[in-house]
């Protein structure tokens, strides 16, 4: 299998971008258009689980635009063969200063590349990035944790 064929992940990282700036500036006609237009579609939110392009286009269409400009602190590519990519991100968001991850599935279709499968997830205020990159730290984050992820904060 061809792994990160340097131009397979020049298109991918293409339409990456392609999704950060509609992402950024709430450009909900693109982001609906990089979407699988299939109801096979997964979207999981930060808060919520899409399943389908029209529950993800309609939970578009309903989400605040706020707190959306992030920087990106890491992105990850790794395409298999010549039509499958999976992307992985690190984001601190501008306004609010939280951080998140996401991984988005690309699969390149008779339309051209499309997401089909997403997962948004955003990290609890204290705890540091950094120590994401260790699992024994995680768990020890986690662990001290507990008494105030059980109370739901």
């Amino acid at each position: 299998m061809d792994v990160n064929l340097p131009a397979v992940v020049a298109e991918v990282q293409e339409q990456f971008l392609r999704y950060e700036l509609a992402f950024v500036t709430n450009d909900i006609a693109a982001l609906d258009e990089l979407f699988w237009d299939d109801p096979r579609a997964v979207r999981f939110g930060a808060g919520e689980n899409l399943y389908g392009h029209r529950a993800i286009a309609e939970f578009r269409g309903q989400r605040p635009p706020s707190d959306l400009a992030r920087v990106l602190l890491r992105v990850e590519i790794a395409t298999l063969g010549h039509d499958f990519a999976a992307i992985s991100a690190e984001f601190r968001r501008t306004g609010s200063g939280q951080t998140g991850r996401q991984q988005q599935t690309w699969v390149r279709t008779e339309v051209g590349w499309r997401i089909v499968a997403a997962h948004v997830s955003l990290l609890a205020q204290h705890v540091d990035p950094s120590k994401l990159t260790n699992p024994i730290d995680l768990v020890q984050n986690v662990e001290a944790r507990r008494p105030i992820l059980d109370e739901g904060v």
